[in-house]
């Protein structure tokens, strides 16, 4: 690797030099050689170094004349006094404290350790000594040595300036609070400017203190024996009969409870009364067996009675069996529990002891969950109504059951209707529907056949579904059903109002077989449209003679059949006309019987009726032809 060495001489604008000369810099006076300073350097370039500065320039200005006057006398300097000597045996001294965890006793969580701060003034240390106290059974004395503490990672130390009272300092890791100090070091730092903080109390160790607690003395009263009471009330329990009202809280309720009072130690033990299907966790005892404080000595908010032993000098009154009582509420540790019963062994100590009487047990009434009505959304018309029901009633919905004994019997059973479309719109009003209504769900479809050059598109108008009748309800909907449908009824299906105006002969026949299922005026308006029809087929079939007949009895025919024809109002004759003679290319006025029969159903001629199907007998030629032109006599323009 080669270092990069720049010199001025080696600059850019070197380049641009054409002489390199050096000054002079020796020179003769009167016969003298004297050496002078160089003015310009190589090439000419002006020098500035060896020119007297602009503050070299300021203090000949302001020298005096020491030719005349001499040289000005300096004031002579202060005595110096260094450090150690001017704060020897000056210390300052802090009261202060560190509180220490003891994570493996039970009998102290924490220490309370006083220690005392001392800074030395004459060289800025610090040490730390803890005064020994007797039978402590830790190190204690010197816990830092004299030297400059640390005060940070950057390098500094602690000075006089950082320690003040009320503060707390760390040094090595441990924090120390600083209370107090001695009036010497009060003096100090109030003399160098420092506000001191206000004294604070020195903290002291409870363990110590309670160790200089006088011992406690146990004695037995004389007028109490322990002994005779429990040989005279061994196995002798008083039990009660509580409920906890806890319905104020969330998911609260009233909880039965059983009080036990045992004679022999007035010790209380409340258990828990458990069902069936309770859905609590099978903990039989609520509150162990104890006695229970009924009175405390006035203390402080801060006693953690609820984690100490309670013992005789924080309890002023201890329950006895006289607070127990049928029809009272009784508070054992802040929850109140009313007695409403006890057993026959409570009632006849009672009446023996205290001469109490009256032990009327308590009804205890629960109170009825309030009922809260389900209020049902609006439909808003997606899916089936009972479907969409099924997600009111649960958060995981399930299918509504259906009925799958009538789906069995009815099964590919359907009755069809011929309906028209109720419009103002005259165009609509020509329009024809095939209503079909499934008698194994009670749904209904709507298929429109295709009409050529009629401009709409024929097809499915309604899918599967099931219709509500006009002002139905979610709570009580019903349903369009056959008994609905006749002859000359109007539907409304979603907005649109279809008119019946015929119906498939397997709706008389369905209706006839199941009569006590259909209002006798549904039944005989349905004969009465379809009398016309049976006896004209009657009559065909009496009457219409075989092929090879007259002229005559043809013409009688078509007319019959125009008779007929005249109930398939939705029949267009000239699309019926243009169809057949578009199918004849060779306009020889015969079809193929196959291809006549295929136009013919594709625009819903019925061919399977009787009299049609005789006329179509009478058309037919040899070799499977038939005569559309006298088949269309039927179809007059």
């Amino acid at each position: 690797m080669f270092k990069e060495i720049w010199a001025p001489e080696m600059s850019l604008h070197c380049c641009s030099k054409t002489s390199f000369h050096r000054s002079q810099t020796l020179g003769y006076k009167n016969g003298f050689a004297f050496s002078r300073l160089p003015t310009v350097g190589i090439g000419g370039e002006r020098l500035y170094v060896n020119q007297p500065s602009q503050a070299e320039l300021d203090e000949l200005s302001n020298t005096g004349p020491t030719l005349t006057y001499g040289q000005a006398k300096k004031a002579p300097p202060s005595g110096f006094i260094p450090a150690h000597v001017a704060f020897d045996k000056k210390v300052l001294k802090f009261d202060a404290y560190f509180q220490e965890d003891v994570p493996l006793s039970t009998e102290e969580h924490y220490r309370i350790r006083q220690v005392g701060i001392y800074y030395y003034l004459e060289d800025d240390t610090i040490s730390v000594t803890e005064p020994v106290v007797k039978n402590s059974g830790i190190r204690q004395g010197k816990l830092i040595r004299r030297h400059r503490v640390p005060k940070n990672d950057h390098g500094d130390h602690y000075h006089w300036k950082d320690l003040n009272r009320g503060i707390n300092i760390t040094m090595y890791g441990r924090t120390y609070r600083i209370v107090d100090c001695d009036p010497f070091t009060q003096v100090f730092l109030e003399s160098r400017g420092i506000e001191l903080n206000p004294p604070e109390k020195m903290v002291f160790d409870p363990y110590i203190e309670l160790r200089q607690m006088p011992m406690r003395m146990y004695i037995t009263p004389s007028d109490f024996d322990q002994l005779k009471q429990f040989l005279t009330y061994d196995k002798q329990v008083l039990r009660f009969y509580a409920m906890w009202d806890d319905t104020n809280s969330m998911f609260g309720e009233n909880r039965p409870y059983i009080i036990h009072y045992y004679l022999a130690d007035d010790t209380v033990e409340v258990r828990e009364v458990h069902k069936p299907n309770d859905g609590r966790d099978p903990f039989p005892v609520f509150i162990k067996r104890q006695r229970l404080p009924k009175t405390f000595v006035d203390k402080k908010k801060t006693f953690p009675s609820c984690v100490l032993e309670i013992s005789d000098q924080e309890v002023l009154e201890w329950y006895t069996a006289k607070d127990f009582a049928v029809g009272k509420p009784t508070t054992l540790l802040g929850r109140t529990f009313f007695i409403y019963d006890c057993d026959e062994f409570t009632r006849n100590f009672y009446r023996d002891k205290f001469g109490i009487t009256d032990f009327q047990p308590v009804e205890i009434k629960k109170k009825p969950p309030e009922e809260i009505p389900q209020v049902i959304p609006p439909y808003n018309g997606y899916g089936f109504l009972e479907d969409s029901l099924q997600n009111c009633y649960s958060l995981f919905p399930k299918r509504p059951r259906k009925d799958v004994i009538k789906m069995l019997e009815n099964d590919h059973k359907v009755l069809r209707y011929q309906v028209a479309l109720e419009s103002p719109n005259p165009v609509d009003t020509k329009r024809r529907f095939i209503l079909s209504y499934f008698l194994s769900n009670d749904m209904i479809s709507i298929y429109e056949p295709p009409v050529r050059n009629s401009g709409i598109i024929g097809g499915k108008y309604l899918g599967k579904t099931r219709v509500a009748k006009p002002g139905s309800t979610t709570e009580n909907a019903e349903y369009y059903g056959p008994s609905d449908l006749t002859i000359g009824s109007t539907i409304e299906v979603f907005g649109h109002r279809f008119i019946i105006t015929d119906a498939d002969e397997y709706v008389l026949n369905y209706m006839e077989s199941n009569a006590e299922s259909f209002p006798a005026t549904t039944l005989q308006s349905m004969r009465d449209h379809f009398h016309p029809r049976q006896v004209v087929e009657e009559t065909a079939k009496s009457d219409v003679p075989a092929p090879g007949t007259s002229k005559q009895e043809l013409d009688e025919l078509i007319a019959r059949v125009q008779e007929e024809l005249k109930l398939h109002n939705y029949l267009n004759y000239s699309n019926i006309r243009e169809a057949l003679l578009r199918s004849d290319k060779d306009e020889s006025g015969f079809l193929n019987r196959a291809k006549f029969l295929s136009v013919c159903d594709s625009l819903n001629v019925p061919t399977s009726a009787v009299l049609v199907n005789k006329l179509i007998d009478l058309c037919s030629c040899g070799d499977d032809k038939i005569n559309y032109r006298d088949f269309l006599r039927a179809f007059p323009s």
